[in-house]
């Protein structure tokens, strides 16, 4: 059966966070009922990370494409978000009011998608931690940077990306963090930590796991 499907586009939108202003892009579901919202999370800010990297953008148009309403915020201290960067201390609570932000929104979506590449994953992990099993159908997670925090385990089902030769988390530092979990990884073969020339590898793989 083929999905209806409608053009769409990044709009820019503002929501009211713990320390003030977010900005954030919202995609809406190209199709032409939408089934869930997924929450997307950007890279490292101290290394230019914002709602434009190139793997956020995928993600969401992904995810759009199966019907999903994405929300893709500039967390605190980035880009016209206020407050300051605190490496993932409180960037969990921005997320959670983009996340209360869209349930208002769309209160007839009961499917929870939670998303994010590099340090987005470690804010994604810890926001999960005070969700319930109900709330969340996922997470997807994209080079987790994992040597580079504290990081939680996550659910068993969630699905993690990385790349063989990625240069920032070493894919045996990824291992390492999931052969306690018994988590398997999806291990691209000669990818580095950005993707490049691969990101329509990445987004048939998320779209795989999860169509």
């Amino acid at each position: 059966m083929t999905i209806p499907r409608k053009a769409a586009t990044f709009e820019l939108i503002e929501i009211t966070g713990p320390a003030g202003r977010l900005e954030c892009l919202r995609l809406d579901a190209a199709t032409e009922a939408p089934v869930g919202i997924v929450l997307v999370a950007h890279p490292n800010p101290t290394e230019g990370g914002t709602f434009n990297n190139k793997i956020v953008h995928t993600l969401a148009k992904t995810l759009s494409r199966l019907g999903y309403i994405a929300y893709c915020p500039n967390l605190r201290g980035v880009g016209n978000s206020e407050g300051e960067h605190s490496r993932g201390e409180f960037e969990p609570d921005d997320m959670a009011a983009v996340l209360a932000f869209a349930r208002a929104a769309h209160p007839t979506l009961q499917r929870l998608t939670l998303a994010g590449f590099s340090f987005g994953t470690l804010v994604q992990s810890r926001l999960r931690e005070r969700l319930t099993d109900a709330e969340v159908e996922g997470m997807i997670l994209i080079g987790p940077a994992v040597s580079r925090y504290a990081f939680p385990n996550v659910p068993k089902g969630t699905l993690v990306i990385h790349g063989e030769e990625d240069e920032v988390i070493s894919l045996s530092a990824v291992l390492n963090w999931a052969r306690p979990q018994q988590l398997p990884i999806v291990v691209a073969p000669g990818v580095g930590h950005f993707f490049h020339g691969r990101l329509t590898q990445l987004a048939e793989l998320v779209h795989e796991a999860w169509r």
